[in-house]
Order: C-alpha cells, then sequence, then structure tokens
C-alpha cells in the first residue's frame, strides 16, 4: 500500500530535502523550499544500496552514427534565426514571457505554417475553445490540421496527442497542466516537472516537436523549478512592452544553435509580423537637430542596430541629484557620470541625468558608451550633435574609448541608412567602410571633434 509522505522541494533547482532549511542545500538559494506531498510504495520503493541493472551498454563514440538533421521551417523568418535554423524534430521548446506580451498569439500564428508538414496539436489549459478560435480568426491562423484540446490533465492530454501524432505540439501553459499521479496543486515543483516529462517523453518517443509556454515572476524569470529549463533543448524569453508594438525574442539557452541571435517582432491588429528593418523602426521619429540626442549601432547577436540615446540634464531641485535610466544599466550610467566629472571636468553634481533608449529596447552593448556620453554632455550645454554621425565606443575609467567587435558591420548598417560618419575608437583597419571613418583615442578628442 502507498504511504504518503511530505518532502521538501527547491523552486529553484529542484533538489530535494527531508526537513525545510533556509538555504538550499543543492544550489544555496535561499527561502526556496517548499513542502509538498509525495508518495512512497514500499513493494517497489528501491532499497537503499541496491542499483538496477541497465541494459544499454556503453559504446565509443567513434562507433555512433550521426544523422542529419532536418529542420521544419516556422514561416518566420525571425523565429527560425533565433531557434538556429528552425526546429528540429523531437526538440522541446520553452517560451516565457510576461502576460499579454503575445506568446499565443506566436505560436498560434506558427501553428497554421507548421500544417504543411503535418497535423499540429494546440493544448490549451488556461483558454476556451472559442476564445482560442476567436484569436486564430484575428491572426487568420484557421487551418483544419490544426487540432485544439482544451485539457489540464497532462496524463489524458497525452493519451490524445499518442493517437494523433502530430509534427507540433504547444502547451499553454505548462504551470496550468497537472498530473492525476502527483499529490500536489498545479504549478507546483512536483506538477511543472511532471508536465514536463511527460511532454518530453512524448517528443522523444514521436519525434513530435514540443513547445512549452511557461509563466514568469514578478521578476522576470520562468516561474517554477529551474530544472524545467535545464529539461528543455531551447529556452526562449518573449520580451517589450505590452503597451508599445515592440517586440523581442531571445534565446538564453539552445542545443541546436546559438544564443546569440534574436528575433524582431511588430504586433499589429492582424498578429505579430517580423520587422523587415528594425533600424528603421527606432529611428523614424528622431529628431536629428535636438540636443541631447545620439545615434549609435548596438549589436544584438549578431544583427546591427541602429538605436537612438536620449539624455536629459537639468538642475536639481534636492540635495541630492537624482540619475534615471530607462532600457539602459544604471550603474554603467553611474560610471559614465563619474568619468565625466573626473577627466572631462564636466560639473554634473547638482544635475538630475536622466538617460532613454528610444522604442523600448534594453541595451547591453559597452559600444553604446560614447554614445550615452556624448547625449549627456550635448544636454548639459545645449548642443545638438551633427546630423548623419554615428558614435560607438565602450568608455574606459581613464577616459580612453576601447575598440569594439564588429565594427566594421556596424559601419554597413550606418551606410545603409544614411548616415556619412562615424565617430568610433582608434583601431587598425583596412576595410572601406563606405562613409567618413573619424577615429579618436578617448573621450575628451571625441568630445572636441563633436564640438561639445
Amino acid at each position: 500500500m502507498a504511504k504518503a509522505k511530505t518532502v521538501f522541494f527547491c523552486r529553484e533547482c529542484g533538489g530535494e530535502s527531508i526537513r525545510w532549511v533556509g538555504k538550499c542545500p543543492h544550489c544555496g538559494a535561499w527561502n526556496t523550499l517548499v513542502e509538498e506531498p509525495v508518495l512512497e510504495d514500499k513493494a517497489t520503493a528501491t532499497r537503499p544500496g541496491r542499483v538496477r541493472l541497465q541494459q544499454e551498454k556503453p559504446h565509443p563514440l567513434t562507433e555512433i552514427v550521426t544523422e542529419q538533421i532536418e529542420r521544419m521551417h516556422t514561416g518566420s523568418t525571425e523565429l527560425d534565426t533565433v531557434l538556429g535554423g528552425g526546429l528540429v524534430p523531437g526538440c522541446s521548446v520553452l517560451l516565457g514571457g510576461e502576460p499579454g506580451i503575445g506568446k499565443s498569439t506566436l505560436l498560434l500564428q506558427t501553428c497554421a505554417r507548421m500544417t504543411s508538414y503535418g497535423p499540429v496539436l494546440y493544448i490549451s489549459g488556461e483558454e476556451s475553445p472559442r476564445q482560442i478560435r476567436l484569436r486564430a480568426e484575428r491572426v487568420q491562423a484557421l487551418d483544419e490540421k490544426i487540432y485544439l484540446l482544451a485539457q489540464t490533465d497532462i496524463d489524458a492530454a497525452m493519451v490524445q496527442a499518442r493517437e494523433l501524432s502530430p509534427v507540433l505540439m504547444i502547451i499553454d501553459s505548462v504551470q496550468a497542466m497537472f498530473s492525476s499521479q502527483v499529490d500536489s496543486a498545479p504549478g507546483s515543483v512536483s506538477q511543472v516537472r511532471a508536465v514536463a516529462a511527460a511532454a518530453l517523453g512524448l517528443a522523444r518517443e514521436k519525434g513530435t516537436a514540443v513547445l512549452l509556454i511557461g509563466h514568469v515572476t514578478k521578476e522576470g524569470q520562468l516561474a517554477g523549478p529551474r530544472v524545467l529549463e535545464h529539461m528543455v533543448d531551447a529556452v526562449l524569453y518573449f520580451e517589450g512592452d505590452r503597451y508599445n508594438a515592440f517586440r523581442l525574442l531571445r534565446a538564453v539557452k539552445n542545443r541546436f544553435g546559438s544564443t546569440n541571435e534574436i528575433g524582431v517582432f511588430e504586433m499589429a491588429e492582424q498578429g505579430l509580423t517580423p520587422l523587415v528593418s528594425p533600424s528603421a523602426y527606432f529611428l523614424a521619429e528622431r529628431r536629428a537637430t535636438a540636443p541631447g540626442s545620439v545615434v549609435t549601432c548596438v549589436m544584438q547577436g549578431s544583427r546591427p542596430l541602429l538605436l537612438e540615446v536620449e539624455a536629459l540634464v537639468s538642475p536639481t531641485s534636492f540635495g541630492n541629484p537624482r540619475r534615471l535610466a530607462t532600457g539602459f544599466d544604471f550603474n554603467r550610467l553611474l560610471l559614465i557620470i563619474a568619468v565625466l566629472e573626473r577627466k572631462i571636468g564636466l560639473p554634473l553634481d547638482k544635475q538630475d541625468v536622466y538617460l532613454n533608449i528610444a522604442g523600448g529596447m534594453r541595451l547591453d552593448d559597452p559600444a553604446a558608451d560614447l554614445a550615452v556620453a556624448a547625449a549627456i554632455v550635448s544636454s548639459f550645454r545645449d548642443i545638438a550633435v551633427e546630423e548623419g554621425l554615428v558614435l560607438i565606443g565602450e568608455l574606459g575609467l581613464l577616459g580612453e574609448l576601447r575598440t569594439v567587435v564588429q565594427e566594421a558591420r556596424r559601419a554597413r548598417e550606418a551606410a545603409a541608412f544614411g548616415f556619412n560618419a562615424m565617430l568610433c575608437p582608434q583601431t587598425r583597419s583596412a576595410e572601406n567602410y563606405r562613409l567618413r571613418r573619424l577615429a579618436v583615442a578617448d573621450l575628451a578628442a571625441a568630445l572636441r571633434i563633436l564640438g561639445l
């Protein structure tokens, strides 16, 4: 007879503990252990010290036969780029994002484009079939090869999936599903792990590509145990402001491709559409003659993007000046302000500094340091930067400008959008950039060329 007991699971790593402790003994995270009931069958439980015999024997690595992977194209160039060229049969992908960001819309559009490979199964644990039908009509994703199953029991859903043998299966969402074999609430550590294990078992058995939708916490991390991210083949994050049409798809794990690629989408009335020219989208409303506005070129994966950096410097009304950054690392902003005060002599101790990356983009490329510094100086002195000029360069603590990667690709992107000059660090480059290259050694020299 099965005996019920409770075990404490870590929400971060999924590790087990027989008692509650403040710090997880497996990953070291604090206050992450939660108590959940489990069933132990004495008749089938493995005794301590007993090792189960495995029929599979080890083979030399040189004798393992590999096959050419034929990827399935999703019909979206941006999604295929992030996935590394398309979906691999039998792969598992976890997609996370804030509520209302467009995860279900993206995957429903993917369903309609994947029907050329065979039937597609959409398992919904949160929405009714009528709600999904209305969304499918709006995004023009109606197809007779798309099968919809409104089910929260993963065991019952897998029975239907094995009978259908789809080429693609979507579970929306993994936190809403539950397994009747696990005695805990949906969304718990045990349930999330059991649901993911059942879906991944089908993927390996039938060669079905599985896409899982996951919730995120208020910190922006995927909800549930971190072991879920280790189980799947790829983890994608869908980012953006729900009140902004711009969406960004980023891979943080990919066993079949690179994690340096991003996908750029625009939310329209008919659904998500790939942005063919993201740089034109970000620079569409720029005021070129306004002080505090500077254009830089950053690398998002292997794609160069032209972005507008906006800065506003004004006298403070309080004892301590405010520093506020949107889309840019706050600590990096403080570092740049310190360099401007110490090396350039800019009196910012009584000035509020506000920085914004136009378009809702979040920057992590250090090549934007020079543009941020120039925008702050331009706003402080109320002098506009020359039109048609792009600034790139990493700023050091001594005021020097350091080399940035893939400078030639950034220059080609700037030239394609009509920019005629690029202010950059001094490097030995023999390439023809199709624009005027202004190389400087430090920040002071860059500001002199800009007339700031």
